[in-house]
């Protein structure tokens, strides 16, 4: 399966982001499976790859397996690229805003690739899956947590990391700082950021410290499950959560998913380059509308529409 990518002359002005872990819920994508044959594909697709009916787990649940990293990941993968196929079907080539640049939000970048043709959406399917083992059991190895900091800018953030023995594992705006690292050291974080000034704190419902060094026993596996693939070169460069910048070789993309995993996700970075480059309009496609909103955060004058569902789809027509 393919996407239908325009030439990026078309997309000046546009980017893609596809969301990451978080933002599962039972029932997401239903619609787009029942209402369009080429998303349904997509999801046929992906439960042929892995060898069994994850669809229906997306469906209809139950709301705690769904939440399984291991499932979690893949999930969100199959409805976002289901909302591309859906996208192509009712706007066809000449409606479908066509991105000068793509990005991927941690598990996102995956969604990302397959999109932008680096793998086929049934090896990025086992991939992400085994992603999601791996990281799985490294959180049953090194239990963790993660935090969002709300108020606190990055360099205090830095600071406090480096006394509690923390990590810095996402930077999503100037002002929403994620931290991670061993459940004790988090708290004591949080009761530093507080004393610091910090807004708010809020513990994230994650099964361990993402991007941190605690998930190193992954990357190993990781590694593994990458070097048996064959990537090829995107279509459209696909912006890096590690540094910011753009990917356009496959060897590239495959050195950044697997340094990913340990390293934080410098969302803000991605967003600078994209907007530096004149993107102005960006399209979140998937479930949820955390990217969205994060967008108005970096860039009061940039737009952001959420795509998740057939409305959505249709009002991109409209607009």
């Amino acid at each position: 399966m393919t996407f239908s990518i325009a030439s990026a002359e078309k997309g000046a002005g546009v980017g893609y982001l596809f969301p990451g872990q978080g933002v599962q819920s039972v029932g997401m994508g239903g619609e787009l499976y029942d209402s369009s044959p080429a998303a349904r594909s997509v999801f046929h697709e992906v439960d042929m790859a892995l060898g069994r009916p994850l669809s229906k787990l997306v469906f209809t649940g139950p709301e705690d397996a769904l939440q399984d990293t291991v499932n979690a990941q893949p999930a969100i993968m199959a409805v976002s690229l289901a909302c591309v196929k859906a996208m192509e079907e009712q706007l066809g080539p000449e409606g479908m805003p066509a991105p000068a640049f793509v990005a991927g939000h941690s598990l996102g970048e995956f969604t990302a690739l397959a999109f932008a043709g680096v793998l086929d959406v049934g090896e990025t399917a086992r991939l992400v899956q085994e992603r999601g083992r791996l990281m799985q059991e490294a959180c049953e190895q090194r239990p963790g947590s993660m935090a969002a900091v709300l108020g606190l800018d990055e360099m205090t953030l830095e600071e406090i990391s480096r006394e509690t023995g923390t990590y810095i594992s996402n930077v999503n705006t100037a002002e929403q700082i994620v931290i991670s690292g061993d459940v004790m050291a988090v708290a004591q974080a949080l009761d530093l950021a507080i004393a610091r000034g910090a807004k708010k704190v809020i513990p994230l419902k994650v099964g361990g410290a993402f991007h941190s060094a605690l998930m190193e026993p992954a990357k190993a596996g990781l590694m593994d499950a990458v070097s048996s693939l064959s990537f090829k070169d995107p279509v459209v460069p696909i912006v890096a959560n590690c540094t910011g910048k753009p990917l356009k070789k496959g060897s590239e993309v495959k050195r950044e998913i697997i340094s990913q995993i340990i390293t934080c996700v410098q969302w803000k970075k991605s967003m600078d380059y994209m907007l530096k480059r004149g993107i102005s309009q960006f399209v979140e496609i998937g479930p949820g509308r955390t990217l969205s909103s994060m967008v108005k955060r970096i860039d009061r004058s940039a737009t952001a529409v959420s795509v998740g569902n057939v409305e959505a789809i249709l009002n991109l027509r409209k607009n």
